[in-house]
């Protein structure tokens, strides 16, 4: 009951005027970046980042938690009428989604995924509930030892998940934690590696390297290559048949599940889950032969699958002050921007950001429900606008927004150089996301390493004599066996030259 009356009072927060407003905003933001391909939930964050210094921490995380999952509500709609996906984490829903638009039945296909994201979000409301003030209580515990422990976990779990070759990863997560030990030492006050230039004494702009290596390279990428839009066919009918619904609500719950689990994980997250629940509803179908031509599971599970895992990716971030990932980065950046640190402490504290948080994304939902169904018409009529007017705009919005934050001209020449590099990494295959990480948690490692190190009188056997980090460390071998047996796999199976 304690916890029923903390949601109740978050329902209090979030339906202020301001932050009602605000959950709205994030809500039609989130929509209308995951009905446009390419652009993203987590770029659009980046833009939005120089905004929310403007605006209280409340609103400021409710409007970029709407746009986080607003674009992974949306981004079926085009993956289903357009067989092109708004988000990456839709790419599945293309395989029956769109052969079912084809075969008249775009309307049921619509609706279903739109009551899956719904009932899976209201579910993972439920779960966040429930499960993040133990998980919080149980981070008081930690001390300096378990939170470097932590920290190197979700590293070398980002990298064990991540989709693509595991050594980009890894040299994308070291030269994140390179930049992040630019500017003032945090014990004796010296000054590294900033080369005499003042606006890098406090770091490198978390923002400047955001909206570069995310809107700009993304903006530099998409001028690229313009796709052609071939809609399927118009929209007859919304609701499904009875016979849909009845195939759809076991999907909906597996979905929901293996997306709360794979949400919580460091690493995985929204595309992860929706593959997973594909595979697991193709494998346990009667006639798996259905999938790829039209299977409405195969559209429940993996939304129901996306949606929640973009939903529980809060409960790390907000509990123990861990992003699970490129977007949580970006949003704890936005609190440490309000001087507020998320970890175990933060329900004590700021009681009206977490609770306001979570019950906005019961709100959020709803909203996104009534947002994507009705307007469809409009959301596709959309993709029909020229990006050469779309694009310039939004370059200007990032360099005015970068400009703002200390109305530093070199921030800007900071977020355009960012944005050449994030163009190249990723033209060589490599993902900008765990840079980031390594960028964010660069600082906390360092910090509580050699505060462990300083209680411990130089020791390193803290980490190993504290039970909780002695666990995490366990796990974090365990992972990165997880990578090497592989390797060792191909290595020992290579005949002798």
């Amino acid at each position: 009951m304690e916890h029923f009356a903390d949601l109740m009072h978050g329902f209090a927060v979030a339906l202020q005027g301001e932050n009602f407003l605000y959950c709205w905003i994030g809500a039609v933001l989130g929509t209308l970046v995951g009905v446009l391909p390419g652009l993203g939930p987590i770029a659009t964050i980046a833009i939005l980042l120089p905004v929310t210094f403007k605006i209280p921490a409340v609103a400021s995380l409710i409007m970029l938690a709407g746009v986080y999952y607003g674009a992974h509500h949306a981004g079926s709609t085009t993956a289903i009428m357009l067989n092109m996906p708004g988000e990456p984490t839709s790419v599945v829903i293309c395989f029956d989604g769109y052969p079912m638009a084809r075969d008249g039945r775009a309307g049921p296909a619509l609706c279903t995924s739109a009551i899956s994201s719904f009932l899976a979000g209201c579910i993972c409301v439920a779960i966040i509930t429930l499960f993040s003030p133990p998980l919080a209580a149980a981070a008081l515990k930690f001390g300096a030892a378990e939170y470097a422990s932590l920290v190197v976990l979700a590293l070398v779990a980002t990298v064990a998940f991540s989709i693509g070759d595991f050594l980009k990863s890894s040299t994308m997560i070291i030269l994140g934690l390179l930049l992040s030990t630019v500017g003032t030492d945090i014990n004796s006050g010296a000054m590294r590696f900033t080369f005499g230039m003042n606006n890098v004494v406090d770091g490198v702009s978390f923002i400047a390297v955001a909206v570069g290596l995310f809107a700009v390279a993304e903006l530099m990428l998409q001028t690229e290559s313009p796709t052609p839009i071939r809609p399927a066919a118009k929209v007859r009918g919304l609701l499904p048949t009875r016979a849909d619904l009845l195939a759809s609500w076991a999907p909906i719950l597996r979905g929901t599940g293996i997306g709360a689990i794979f949400g919580v994980m460091p690493g995985t997250g929204p595309l992860i889950s929706s593959f997973a629940s594909y595979t697991v509803e193709k494998s346990l179908a009667r006639d798996p032969t259905r999938f790829g031509r039209g299977a409405i599971e195969g559209v429940a599970g993996p939304e129901a699958a996306n949606n929640a895992a973009a939903l529980t990716h809060f409960i790390p971030m907000l509990t123990l002050g861990i992003p699970a990932g490129a977007a949580m980065a970006l949003m704890l950046g936005a609190l440490m921007i309000h001087g507020i640190s998320p970890g175990p402490r933060v329900m004590a504290e700021n009681p009206d950001l977490f609770w306001g948080t979570v019950a906005s994304m019961w709100i959020g939902n709803l909203m996104l429900l009534v947002l994507n169904l009705p307007l469809i018409g409009i959301w596709i009529r959309l993709l029909r606008m020229p990006r050469r007017f779309l694009y310039p705009a939004i370059l200007v919005f990032c360099c005015i927004g970068v400009y703002s934050v200390i109305n530093s001209y070199l921030d800007v020449l900071l977020a355009a150089g960012f944005g050449v590099l994030g163009y190249g990494l990723r033209g060589m295959g490599y993902s900008p996301s765990p840079l980031m990480l390594g960028l964010l948690l660069g600082r906390i490692l360092e910090e509580n390493l050699r505060r462990a190190l300083l209680l411990s009188h130089g020791s390193v056997w803290i980490f190993i004599e504290r039970p909780i980090s002695c666990v995490l460390l366990v796990a974090t071998a365990g992972l990165i066996a997880y990578m090497a047996l592989p390797m060792l796999r191909r290595r020992i199976a290579l005949p002798p030259h």
